[in-house]
C-alpha cells in the first residue's frame, strides 16, 4: 500500500470518534461506528466449580481472606481490582434495576432463571474472525431480541465474576456488521428508554448533552458481555 495512502487511513480512523454511547436514530444501515471494545481480546478467566466458588468469601469486609486466597497482596494493583469489583457487585440496585453477581456457572442460570424463568436464551457478540481495525458499518438486518433483557457485564477478577442485571425499558437488539476489512460481526446494542433514575454526572449525559430521563440512551456491548432475553 501507498505510504501516503496508509497515513491518510490511519488519520481516517483516529477522526472518527470511538461510538460509546448514541441516540437510537442513530441505529440504522449505513452507519459508520468505531467499536475498539467489540475487537478487544476475550476474557478466557473461567468460573470455579460452584462447591470452589461457595467457600470463598465475596464481600469487603473478608477482602484480606480474598487475597490471601488468590495470593495477591494488599495494596497492589490486583488487590485494588478485587476491592473494586467486589463493591461493584454490592452496589445498591437503582429503582427498576434487578441485579446479582455470580461467581459460578451454576449460579449464574439459577440466578437468570429466578429473575426471568426457564424459557431463555443466551446472546453474545460474535466475529467472523480476529481484526485489529474498529471501524464498522452497520447493515440490514438488525433484530429486536427483547424487551428487558438481563445483562451480564465481565467483571476483572482472578476468577469469572458477572454482574448481571435488568434495567426496565431496556431493549437489546442484534446488529449485523461488516468492517472495513470485511470482517462481518454480530454486536449487541442495548436502548434505555427510561434514565430518569440514573446519576446527572453519568458519562452518557456528558457526551449526548442531555438530561435524566429526556431521551433513549443507547449503547454498545463490551465483547465478553453476556445477555439473557426471553424465548
Amino acid at each position: 500500500m501507498d505510504s501516503n495512502l496508509n497515513n491518510n487511513f490511519k488519520v481516517n480512523i483516529a477522526s472518527i470518534h470511538e461510538t460509546t454511547f448514541f441516540f437510537q436514530v442513530d441505529l440504522h444501515p449505513g452507519k459508520l461506528l468505531n467499536l475498539p471494545s467489540l475487537i478487544a481480546t476475550s476474557d478466557t478467566t473461567p468460573f470455579l466449580p460452584d462447591r470452589v466458588a461457595k467457600s470463598i468469601p465475596f464481600s469487603t469486609h473478608k477482602l484480606p481472606e480474598i487475597l490471601d486466597h488468590f495470593s495477591l497482596k494488599p495494596q497492589t494493583s490486583e488487590a485494588n481490582t478485587v476491592n473494586k469489583t467486589i463493591r461493584g457487585c454490592q452496589r445498591v440496585a437503582i429503582n427498576g434495576e434487578q441485579k446479582f453477581c455470580a461467581t459460578s456457572l451454576e449460579s449464574f442460570i439459577d440466578s437468570s432463571i429466578s429473575i426471568l424463568g426457564k424459557q431463555i436464551q443466551l446472546l453474545s457478540n460474535e466475529l467472523s474472525k480476529e481484526t485489529k481495525n474498529p471501524l464498522f458499518t452497520i447493515t440490514r438486518g438488525m433484530q429486536n431480541m427483547g424487551e428487558n433483557p438481563l445483562v451480564c457485564h465481565k467483571m476483572e477478577y482472578p476468577s469469572a465474576v458477572f454482574m448481571c442485571h435488568s434495567i426496565d425499558k431496556t431493549t437489546v437488539y442484534k446488529v449485523p456488521l461488516v468492517g472495513r476489512d470485511g470482517t462481518k460481526a454480530s454486536a449487541l446494542a442495548v436502548c434505555h428508554k427510561d434514565t430518569s433514575g440514573w446519576n446527572s454526572k453519568h458519562m452518557a449525559f456528558e457526551i449526548l448533552r442531555v438530561k435524566p430521563g429526556t431521551v433513549t440512551v443507547c449503547h454498545f456491548l463490551l465483547r465478553d458481555t453476556l445477555v439473557w432475553v426471553s424465548n
